[in-house]
């Protein structure tokens, strides 16, 4: 009698560089899985792949360069994803960056909204069928816990003074909303989709230009948060990826494998709804011709 063999895993994991995602997708490894590394910068991504491989033996590692900032590269990334992928059963989408000052994605929006929301928005969106076509399949964006609400009528801080936390804090909040959004979306798919808190942890958030070691002081003084290592905050986000008894579940927000809970604006279905319909327009998928992958 033969015996059914299963099926590897394939894993994509953004801003998987250094940090968090680095310190998932060399988990992810370690337990056989395909993983795609999502790096912007292709000496530390392939620096990245190398340690992972060391590491855990798993020669089934694959590196893509984009910047996330740019709806272009995103475009490119998809591509070169199915091209390399036939199946993805998992999408983390980790990368995230905070900036002192105001700063523009190539698209004129700014920047942190660019990366932390726009960007998982639209990758999940492009790879959407992908990951529906090999359900079961789970998607993981990673959040933070701040008690905040976006400002819809000036995203892009052309009106208000920019303050560097504000910016963070309602460009993550973005990720509950697209998170409970597409899971109403997705119901009966076979994909599930999860929002995590990992904790504050030390990471290069905001790059080298001492955005990092401003921002994190800011959140340990504000909110008195002790800062672990990534491999610990990785733990979290590895149970809401791989833990067999959340094959189902779909459309919560974890923290240390328990459910936490969200700020007001993100449980209000027309937020959600809001946010998504301004998403789609910022990132030309309103838009027929620029759907298709590479458009």
């Amino acid at each position: 009698m033969s015996t059914r063999v299963e099926e590897k895993k394939t894993a994509l994991v953004t801003g998987a560089n250094s940090g968090l995602g680095k310190a998932v997708a060399k988990a992810l490894a370690a337990e056989g899985m395909r993983v795609g590394l999502v790096a912007r910068d292709r000496v530390r991504g392939e620096a990245a792949l190398a340690d992972i491989r060391a590491a855990t033996g798993n020669g089934d590692l694959h590196l893509f360069i984009a910047d996330l900032a740019d709806q272009s590269a995103i475009r490119g990334l998809a591509q070169a994803v199915r091209q390399k992928f036939e199946h993805l059963h998992l999408l983390v989408n980790n990368a995230g960056t905070a900036f002192p000052e105001r700063r523009l994605s190539p698209e004129g929006i700014e920047r942190a909204l660019a990366v932390n929301h726009l960007g998982p928005f639209l990758l999940t969106n492009l790879l959407l069928d992908l990951l529906v076509a090999s359900a079961p399949a789970r998607i993981v964006n990673v959040g933070t816990r701040m008690n905040t609400a976006m400002d819809f009528a000036d995203l892009n801080w052309d009106k208000r003074p920019y303050s560097m936390m504000q910016a963070y804090g309602q460009s993550k909040l973005g990720n509950l909303h697209f998170t409970f959004e597409l899971a109403r979306r997705l119901q009966g798919s076979g994909v599930t989709v999860n929002c995590v808190f990992p904790g504050v942890f030390n990471s290069n958030l905001g790059g080298t230009d001492g955005a990092q070691n401003l921002f994190w002081k800011l959140v340990a003084r504000l909110l008195g948060w002790a800062i672990p290592s990534a491999e610990q905050a990785a733990r979290r986000v590895l149970h809401v990826a791989t833990a067999p008894e959340l094959a189902n579940a779909s459309g919560q927000y974890f923290g240390d494998r328990k459910t936490l809970p969200a700020p007001a604006q993100a449980l209000d279905p027309e937020a959600n709804r809001r946010l998504w319909h301004i998403s789609e327009a910022l990132t030309a998928l309103d838009r027929p011709e620029r759907q298709a992958v590479g458009a």
